[in-house]
């Protein structure tokens, strides 16, 4: 089982590779994605990573979130399911 983690506040020059390698001290990533528009394929600056089972997740979030990435501090917390963000 995967943990799935959101990463938001991200620079419109920032990879998968960039976002993925940050994960690297802490157990890796099973899959890094950031999220683009559909019809220009530009970053919508936020994404979501899946953190193997076992993987140090809490130390990870804590260590990154406001850390500055291609010159922006990045947000990163636990990812809501849709069902449960649509109910608050």
């Amino acid at each position: 089982m995967s943990t799935k983690i959101y990463l938001g506040n991200l620079s419109f020059s920032t990879t998968e590779e960039t976002l993925s390698s940050l994960f690297d001290s802490f157990g890796g990533t099973e899959s890094v994605s950031i999220v683009k528009d559909k019809v220009t394929g530009a970053s919508k600056g936020f994404g979501f990573a899946e953190l193997p089972e076992g993987a140090q997740t809490e130390k990870a979030i804590a260590a990154l979130n406001g850390k500055e990435v291609d010159g922006r501090k990045i947000r990163v917390n636990l990812a809501m399911d849709k069902k449960e963000n649509q109910s608050k």
